[in-house]
């Protein structure tokens, strides 16, 4: 399969698995944040007292992409790097493992941003009817946001354990 051929390049691999780890994670957090900001809008009409509260809520889906950006950070500007240093040329397989260890936070952290995102979207609802109980809100989000940090380190640990041939 000739036009298949770019597949066997260890460094395409590895930055496609880095691009796809900030990309992934950037859509999600955008999906995220969008929702709650809709929803906070609303509120925000009505109330603008309650806008330190709503931003938070609007900020937590947004961890996402920073966990992405920090894998695609550590992937191409220390990892890429260093094998390319101490071994000549990064290899297909070396290129496959940096393409497996961002799938995590890529994956993860798309859909699990998009869930916070919902979650914390019904937070603007506990905000809006029982302004006293939007500690319970942010509670729930920091639930969904535990399974982003274990896809965040599972990246880095799996990009840290790639040795150069």
């Amino acid at each position: 399969m000739e036009f298949l051929g770019f597949l066997n390049n260890g460094w395409f691999l590895a930055m496609l698995g880095a691009a796809l780890a900030v990309g992934m994670a950037c859509v999600g957090s955008a999906k995220g944040t969008g929702l709650v900001g809709e929803a906070a809008s609303g509120l925000l009409s009505e109330d603008n007292s309650k806008f330190g509260s709503l931003l938070v809520l609007q900020v937590i889906p947004g961890t996402q992409g920073l966990y992405g950006f920090v894998v695609w950070f550590v992937a191409t500007l220390m990892k890429i790097p260093q094998l390319q240093d101490q071994a000549g040329g990064i290899t297909v397989e070396q290129g496959a493992a940096i393409f497996a260890a961002c799938l995590p936070i890529a994956l993860a952290g798309m859909l699990s941003a998009i869930a916070q995102g919902r979650v914390a979207a019904a937070g603007v609802s506990i905000i809006a009817k029982k302004p006293e109980a939007q500690g319970n809100s942010f509670v729930m989000c920091i639930v969904v946001e535990f399974y982003a940090i274990i896809s965040f380190l599972a990246s880095l640990l799996m990009l840290f354990s790639i040795n150069p041939v």
